[in-house]
C-alpha cells in the first residue's frame, strides 16, 4: 500500500462502484441516471441568475401610487436621504404612518377615495 497514492485508490474504487451502479440498473432494464440527458425542466432551472434577472419587470407591471412629500416644519430646511428614515416623522391626515407600511396600504386604508397624489408630510421625529 506503501506504494499507491490515494488518487491511484480512490479512482479505482470510484471506478469500480461505477461499473456496479451500471450493471444494477442494465439487469432491471433501466436507463442509467447518469447516461440519461438533463430534461427541458432541469435545463431551465440550471439558467445563470443573471437570466432571470435579466427577464425581471423590476415590477414595471405594479399597480403605481402618486406621492407630494410636504414638510410641515419650519425647522426643516431642506430632507437628505440620510435623514427620511431616521430622523423624521411621515404622517398622513395628521396620523402617524407606521415604519413597515407600503404606499399602496396608506393609499387604500388613509387616503380612501381621494384624488391623487397621495399627499404625505414630514417632520422632524418626535420620540415619545
Amino acid at each position: 500500500m506503501a506504494g499507491i497514492s490515494i488518487f491511484n485508490y480512490t479512482s479505482g474504487v470510484e471506478m469500480n462502484e461505477m461499473k456496479r451502479e451500471r450493471e444494477f440498473y442494465r439487469k432491471r432494464n433501466l436507463p442509467c441516471p447518469k447516461d440519461v440527458p438533463p430534461n427541458a425542466g432541469d435545463a431551465e432551472e440550471e439558467k445563470p441568475a443573471m437570466d432571470a434577472h435579466a427577464e425581471s419587470d423590476y415590477h414595471r407591471q405594479d399597480e403605481q401610487v402618486n406621492v407630494c412629500l410636504e414638510c410641515i416644519s419650519t425647522s426643516l430646511k431642506s430632507l437628505r436621504r440620510s435623514c427620511v428614515f431616521f430622523q423624521i416623522d411621515i404622517l398622513c391626515n395628521d396620523e402617524l404612518l407606521g415604519k413597515d407600511h407600503t404606499l399602496k396600504f396608506v393609499f387604500v386604508t388613509r387616503w380612501r377615495s381621494r384624488e391623487s397624489p397621495l399627499r404625505l408630510q414630514y417632520r422632524p421625529r418626535i420620540d415619545i
